[in-house]
């Protein structure tokens, strides 16, 4: 039988002159409800019936609405979308265990839709109406079929559930009414969002309109509805399979109260006041203009502690567009007033009684301290927020921190919690800077006798200048660290050391000290080892952390490999190469001071199947442009030209943007104007990396380096090391796998697989035929280190075709032909310093 004709048999049925009539509060198989009956709950608090609505005539809803009190006051509604508009039509429970609106012709206007399994056919379905509103239609057993509570409409009542899924990306919402006289779907949805923790949202369309605060695991307390009752709260029930469920109960048991999303948009807590024989309302959001979603722009805040609620800038932000802000249009938001620069010189400041912005990062199990240091670590991090939550039958801990624009921020009166904003030292707000005055103004008389001290002091330390000649000279100290009492009297090797006016002076750091900074080098402060010895992380007195490089005593690299690397890098400033800030010599103890590298080396990225997802095309090509500035400033640009001889991706450090520092000048070599190159019979340096003429004849010159950026280069773009590329492909290495595959049209193969949906082919085959001209076998085929560059950040075509290079990993040195030829290897692990924590 067909589905119309089905439904006709039943109306006909249930219409016949003996009419099966519904009890008070159930519907049961053979009855049905007509337009003019209802069914009540138990306790006479809910009914369920037909309701009008609209012109004249009125459209028919099924609806429920409250029935112990005067105005009638709808809280569910099942044919939104479909109003009965027809004379006759009745509520029954059909032969397939549904609810079912239906009217003489067998119209459908509204079903329940339960799927039947086959296990609740004929099981004596009936559905109830219960005492809190929820309209349940069970089967014999008393299963759930199905039950309003599931479905929502503009009403949330004590006892429903918003259901959220981070799994299933499910939500429940409350949709509002199109206007007070129509409950068909309106243009606002309140809800969680399953697509962000901990968050829940009234929407208009797809935008946010309103958002309400950033669960913090406390209950939700509403004001008073009455001076006697009608306290509502929040109570939020969490599974393990992150699905979450938030309901809502009453202090004193009452159901006269609701939660109504409005057809404007605003979320209402109502309750009956049966003094003034009406509802009230509670708590309404948005409350103002000020509160709506993002109303005052990016860093910019609703104060809601003013009579009048009002945009403002949060602390260290100025409005961008002044002008805007004068005409009271907040839109375009705030900016810096001093731009972070990610060092030990950023604070956070406190902002208390916040609702947090929106737009933030979840990080699970983690304690405040490191979420803290999270937010530290990551130069992006413009603020965080800690609390422990209470889910239930378990504890979350909520680290929540903000990479990008902080937006939707609001400071309440006494509710709230706390921001910490990252901002420049030199930010600290007012409160800060009155403490600050007040501490100046007790210390002035002091600060003025230590000025003149200092420049007593100055001046005395000039006139006893001269007594660097007798090895007592202890240049300046860092960051309150002493100085050494130790330092040798040739240390000035052509750097200037020790004399006035001839170049950079390094701070000369006590060992005692060093050893405090490092907890006295312990394992714990340990960042890696490599041929030369160890590297630590230390912190000075005032919190900036440093990268310490001890010498082993029995290291390749002897006093003067150490004295190189001091005179060099204190004359060399460039964006992409490391910044040397002091060293020390004392007895045996040899050690360098750098600036800390967060994030670590480039190997330590581009060789582990688990982070190199993390460096996409874009970061990698801006580490090889970076990368090839850096060079480009040794050869040719700084006063000195240097050559380095041991580039490669260990002795490239990453900073807290991911910029290409390049490190390790230990090997490094300094050539006079009129040097090309140099012919040596101490090879150093790492194989895989080497040029032909270097590796095989001692010679190097600029060029080497430029063969090592080639291979680099090919490195960054496979994710493959150029040493053991033989191990793992039918290749004599890596160099010649990229040729062969650029020959044959099929370069593209070459790129990780990782980077071909984040990558820009054009290029990604720029850097490879770069990285190929780069290793042509003989020097004077490689271009220079300007052309690299200027190859690598313009878009013009390259005209160049580059050789076949026949030096290959497969053909390194072994000790015998190197005795022959009179050549001094040292290998990669004597020679090199590979770090394998972040420095």
């Amino acid at each position: 039988m067909e589905w119309p004709l089905l439904c006709l048999a039943i109306f006909l049925l249930l219409s016949s002159s003996h009419p099966l009539v519904a009890s008070d509060d159930r519907l049961s198989p053979g009855e049905s409800m007509s337009l003019n009956e209802t069914l009540v709950s138990d306790g006479g608090a809910f009914a369920l019936g037909f309701f009008p609505l609209g012109n004249s005539p009125p459209n028919l809803y099924l609806a429920i609405w409250y029935n112990n009190i005067a105005q009638k006051t709808i809280v569910w509604v099942a044919n939104r979308e479909k109003p009965i508009n027809v004379s006759s039509a009745i509520l029954t429970i059909s032969n397939d265990s549904n609810l079912l609106l239906v009217d003489s012709k067998g119209s459908v206007f509204w079903s329940s839709n339960v799927k039947n399994n086959g296990s609740s056919k004929n099981s004596n379905p009936a559905a109830v109406l219960l005492n809190d509103g929820n309209l349940v239609l069970r089967d014999g057993s008393d299963t759930i079929l199905w039950q309003s509570f599931d479905h929502l409409t503009d009403t949330f009542l004590p006892g429903m559930k918003f259901k959220i899924s981070y799994k299933t990306h499910e939500a429940s919402r409350l949709t509002s009414w199109k206007d007070p006289q129509d409950p068909s779907l309106g243009n606002f949805s309140y809800g969680g969002d399953p697509n962000t923790y901990f968050e829940a949202f009234t929407w208009q369309g797809s935008q946010p309109y309103w958002r309400r605060r950033v669960w913090d695991g406390r209950l939700y307390s509403a004001r008073q509805v009455t001076n006697s009752s009608y306290m509502t709260y929040q109570t939020v029930i969490a599974t393990a399979d992150d699905e979450f469920y938030v309901t809502y109960s009453l202090s004193d048991g009452s159901s006269n109260i609701r939660i109504k999303l409005d057809h404007s948009g605003q979320l209402q807590l109502l309750g009956w006041d049966s003094s003034l024989n009406n509802w009230r309302i509670a708590t309404a959001e948005p409350s103002s203009t000020c509160d709506k979603y993002g109303h005052c722009g990016t860093f910019g805040y609703c104060d809601r502690t003013e009579s009048v609620p009002a945009c403002k800038c949060m602390e260290g932000f100025e409005p961008k567009f002044q002008s805007d802000w004068n005409r009271r249009n907040f839109s375009g938001g705030c900016v810096r007033r001093t731009p972070l620069k990610c060092g030990s010189r950023d604070v956070f400041s406190i902002l208390g009684s916040m609702k947090l912005p929106d737009q933030f990062l979840y990080l699970r199990n983690k304690t405040i301290g490191e979420c803290k240091a999270e937010c530290i670590a990551n130069c992006l991090c413009n603020a965080y927020a800690y609390a422990n939550l209470s889910m239930g039958t378990r504890n979350v801990s909520r680290c929540l921190v903000w990479t990008g624009e902080l937006i939707d921020a609001e400071m309440f009166g006494s509710e709230g919690e706390n921001l910490y904003l990252r901002l420049v030292g030199s930010e600290l707000g007012s409160k800060r800077n009155k403490r600050i005055i007040i501490i100046v103004a007790v210390l002035l008389s002091g600060a003025i006798l230590l000025t003149i001290l200092t420049y007593l002091a100055w001046n005395f330390r000039d006139k006893i200048r001269g007594i660097w000649k007798d090895g007592k000279d202890k240049g300046w100290p860092l960051d309150d660290l002493s100085l050494s009492t130790d330092f040798p009297k040739d240390l000035s090797i052509s750097s200037g050391y020790g004399k006035p006016g001839h170049g950079p002076r390094l701070p000369l750091i006590n060992f005692e000290s060093i050893a405090v900074a490092t907890n006295n080098f312990s394992d714990s402060h340990k960042l890696g080892q490599g041929g030369f010895g160890k590297v630590y992380k230390g912190k000075l007195p005032r919190g900036q952390e440093i990268a310490i490089k001890r010498l082993s005593r029995n290291s390749g690299q002897g006093l003067e490999e150490f004295k190189n690397e001091v005179s060099l890098i204190a004359k060399l400033q460039h964006r992409n190469l490391v910044r040397l800030l002091g060293c020390c010599i004392q007895g045996e103890e040899r050690l360098l001071i750098y600036e800390y590298m967060p994030n670590k080396s480039l190997d330590a990225f581009l060789f582990d199947p688990a982070k190199k997802h993390l460096l996409d095309w874009q970061r990698r090509f801006s580490i090889i442009k970076g990368i090839a500035r850096g060079l480009l400033y040794l050869h040719q640009d700084s006063r000195l030209r240097i050559i380095h001889r041991d580039l490669k991706a260990a002795n490239i450090l990453l900073d807290q943007d991911m910029n290409p520092k390049i490190s390790d000048f230990g090997m490094a070599r300094i050539f006079g104007g009129d040097q090309n190159e140099v012919n040596t019979n101490r090879i150093v340096g790492t194989y895989g990396y080497m040029s032909p003429e270097y590796g095989m004849g001692g010679l190097f010159s600029v060029k080497s380096d430029v063969y090592s950026f080639g291979v680099l280069i090919l490195e960054i773009v496979s994710s493959s090391r150029n040493s053991s590329f033989h191990l793992t492909m039918d290749s004599p290495g890596l160099l010649a796998y990229a040729w062969e595959l650029w020959k044959e049209g099929r370069a593209k193969d070459v790129i990780d697989i990782s980077l071909l949906e984040s990558c820009s082919p054009d290029e990604v085959l720029r850097c490879i035929l770069v990285g190929l001209l780069c290793v042509q076998d003989h020097s004077n085929d490689r271009p220079t280190m300007s052309s690299v560059v200027s190859m690598l950040e313009n878009e013009t075509t390259i005209n160049l075709i580059p050789r076949q290079p026949t030096f290959t990993i497969g053909r390194k040195l072994d000790e015998c032909d190197a005795r022959m030829q009179n050549i001094e290897i040292f290998s990669a692990n004597n020679l090199t310093n590979t770090m394998a924590e972040g420095r």
